[in-house]
Order: C-alpha cells, then structure tokens, then sequence
C-alpha cells in the first residue's frame, strides 16, 4: 500500500518536473506528456483515497 503511494506520488512529481523541462526548453510535447503523467498520478492517489475510504487497504 505504502509502496503504491510512494509510486503514484514519484510519478506525479516526475510529470511536473516534465512539464517545468517543457516549458523552459519550448518543447510542447514534453509538457504535455509531463501534464498527463500528473493527471495519471492524481487519479491513482484519489483511487488509493478511496479504497482507505472503504476498508480495501486493511
């Protein structure tokens, strides 16, 4: 369980860094893909949330 958020939140944190590369060299393509691996990060930790929320992790 631990491990699953430490790799939602390390995916999450490599997409920003993605993006900022993105947005400091001009490359478009990088900065989406790093805004999409954000987005994939959020939802999995939202998913995780849930699962807390209704005793699946136990």
């Amino acid at each position: 369980m631990a491990d699953e958020r430490t790799e939602n939140k390390t995916e999450e944190l490599k997409g920003k860094a993605k993006e900022t590369v993105g947005e400091v060299t001009g490359d478009e393509e990088l900065e989406t893909q790093g805004k999409g691996d954000q987005v994939k990060g959020n939802l999995k930790q939202a998913g995780e949330k849930i699962k807390d929320a209704f005793g699946k992790n136990r």
